[in-house]
């Protein structure tokens, strides 16, 4: 699933590409991907309309239009978006006013579309826990105090912090040299001083190297995002540690097969 740093990339690319053009019209190819309101009304009622602005809420972009809706988008697992889009996977296609199309994928029919008076209402936004970017140390930190739940679950908890995923979760606390099996109310003070620098680092970079391109994820131009390179132990079970050259496991925990260094990360 993409997270934070592949739906800021898309985010920061639409906000360039697509601002201020106006939807001229919409071809829903699959309506699956509608969750609200009908097809048809979704249609009518995006259609004039004209892109005033694009926020990102966690792994959420929210198009914020000139009639006073906001078309909400959660790519999940296999979603993208396309810009100048072809047509020929997309599930809807997006006619804008610079004669170019804004194509919404998805092989597996996972992400959902929805457009609102208010997105603020939305039940999933409502339980958002707080980003990363905007938490100070000691907030962090509080929010660790007494939580006996296994930190990497935790840090994918979008309802404790959010927009992190199985991925950074991962390469976070790799770079802290953390357990992802520890409980988050035994770290001591630095620790998740340095855990909370990580994971700030760790998006960071992958934001600047537009994301990582695992499974689906492309960036707005459909070219693959460039972080996958720096990953330190995501996806590389069995391969030396490029700190310690022991070998990276992979073992379950909260569901979610998760990368770590035995010998790094106590």
């Amino acid at each position: 699933m993409p997270e934070l740093p592949e739906v800021e990339t898309i985010k920061r690319e639409l906000e360039k590409a697509v601002l201020g053009k106006k939807i001229t019209e919409v071809c829903v190819c699959n309506p699956k991907v509608i969750r609200e309101p009908a097809p048809e009304r979704l249609k009518k009622e995006l259609t004039g309309a004209t892109i005033k602005n694009i926020l990102r809420r966690a792994k959420v972009l929210i198009f914020e239009l000139s009639n006073g809706k906001s078309l909400v988008i959660h790519l999940k697992m296999t979603g993208q978006l396309v810009y100048p889009g072809i047509g020929k996977d997309a599930r809807v296609v997006f006619h804008l006013s610079d004669g170019k199309t804004l194509d919404f994928n998805d092989r597996r029919l996972f992400a959902e579309l929805r457009l609102l008076s208010d997105w603020k209402n939305l039940k999933f936004i409502q339980g958002l826990g707080p980003e990363p970017f905007d938490i100070s140390l000691e907030q962090f930190k509080a929010m660790l105090d007494k939580k006996k739940t296994r930190i990497k679950p935790l840090l994918m908890d979008q309802t404790f912090i959010s927009g992190i995923g199985n991925l950074y979760a991962a390469e976070a606390l790799f770079r802290a040299r953390i357990d992802p099996r520890r409980p988050a109310s035994s770290l001591v003070d630095k620790e998740k001083e340095l855990l909370f620098k990580e994971i700030k680092d760790t998006l960071r970079e992958a934001i600047e190297h537009k994301g990582s391109s695992i499974d689906q994820y492309v960036q707005l131009t459909g070219r693959p995002g460039g972080y996958v390179k720096y990953h330190k132990v995501y996806g590389r079970q069995g391969k030396p540690c490029l700190v310690c050259k022991g070998t990276v496991k992979r073992i379950a925990l909260g569901g979610r097969g998760t990368y770590f260094c035995p010998r790094c990360q106590k």
